[in-house]
């Protein structure tokens, strides 16, 4: 029986929210106005990574939304994620210009040095806004429609299916690099000098790009929330602890699956268009399958199905992740390893598991 206690609580998603305003209030006035010699100034630097936390933590959400609530083990949302990256990183390139080194006004740099003649066509429209961020949502978005389309109608499921989600972001991965594909190859997309106009230099377009992220954070959480908090997100969980129930019963466990993890993966490539501008590159190396595994462990640290678990997960690993490749770069792979077996074995509902009893004792 499901626990609509389980569903409707979000005592933790409230709290959730009000550090995230919170921290998008504080971090750009202590960026902008505090002076730089002061103790309590966040740096620029600081800034950047932090906002490319918030985007992994929005990742970290739309993973949970279909292995916390659906039972999919998606291995392969690395590739949204890459693939809205990608979209922003051609509108980013589309928008240097003749600054390039090599001053064509029409072709990125690495496509004259590999003596490409004209654009592909598959690039024209990405010199305007709009239309990457309409590409931001619909290619992530039909890429997860046709292979869901394929997958669910076929009823494949468990593990078969985390395999197949992982064969598909490893091809998409070999795929981008190529350079025929027309995507950098090895190098991928890079370079970039300003978005909308606005230097990405500038520490004032870095401190907008962060509350963007908080900002696409919010509503992707309150999205997701609203969704797990319906009959819909009622459907998700019965599908999840009794899929042969829930289709004897009369539920379409096809389309339900179909449409949640279509909408899982446009958060995800929002989540990539994000990250982009800030990291300041976007190369095949986001499409490696160790990544969405990597991914997998943030949601299980934060705790699964609980959506806000799953987003301090991303960012409290991220953060280890920078301390400790600095510190102690050796050590890095062995402590989340350690970690990931730790939690499976004895947390199995996370860190938020563990808060939810204490208060629950309390």
């Amino acid at each position: 029986m499901i626990s609509s206690r389980f569903i409707h609580d979000d005592k933790g998603g409230v709290w959730f929210l009000g550090i995230l305003l919170l921290i998008a209030i504080l971090v750009p006035i202590l960026n902008l106005l505090v002076p730089a010699d002061s103790a309590f100034h966040f740096s620029t630097y600081s800034v950047t990574l932090l906002g490319k936390y918030l985007t992994y933590a929005l990742l970290a959400i739309a993973a949970d939304l279909v292995w916390g609530y659906l039972g999919i083990l998606s291995l392969g949302h690395a590739a949204f994620f890459a693939l809205g990256g990608y979209a922003m990183g051609m509108y980013l390139m589309r928008q240097i210009g003749d600054r390039g080194v090599y001053g064509n006004p029409e072709l990125p740099d690495f496509m004259v040095f590999l003596n490409w003649q004209e654009l592909p066509w598959f690039w024209y429209g990405f010199d305007m806004f709009w239309f990457a961020l309409l590409m931001v949502i619909l290619v992530p978005g039909v890429l997860a429609y046709i292979f869901g389309y394929l997958a669910f109608r076929s009823r494949v499921s468990g593990v078969y299916l985390s395999i197949i989600t992982q064969a598909l972001t490893y091809a998409l991965m070999l795929a981008f690099f190529r350079n025929e594909m027309g995507f950098g190859g090895n190098n991928g997309l890079t370079d970039f000098k300003d978005i909308l106009g606005f230097s990405l230099r500038e520490d004032s377009t870095r401190i907008v790009l962060f509350v963007a992220s908080a900002l696409a954070l919010a509503l992707g959480y309150l999205a997701s929330r609203y969704i797990v908090s319906s009959r819909l997100g009622l459907a998700c969980v019965a599908i999840r602890d009794a899929e042969s129930r829930s289709r004897f019963i009369g539920y379409r466990v096809e389309n339900i699956k179909l449409w949640v993890f279509t909408f899982s993966a446009v958060l995800a490539g929002i989540a990539g268009a994000l990250y982009v501008p800030q990291v300041g590159i976007i190369n095949p190396g986001e499409f490696s399958p160790l990544n969405s595994i990597e991914l997998i462990v943030w949601v299980a640290i934060g705790g699964r199905a609980t959506l806000y678990g799953a987003a301090a997960g991303a960012l409290l690993v991220n953060y280890s992740k920078s301390y400790l490749t600095a510190a102690l770069p050796e050590v890095w792979l062995f402590a989340l390893g350690a970690l990931f077996i730790l939690v499976t074995m004895y947390l199995p509902k996370g860190i938020i598991g563990i808060m939810r009893r204490r208060g629950a004792g309390a």
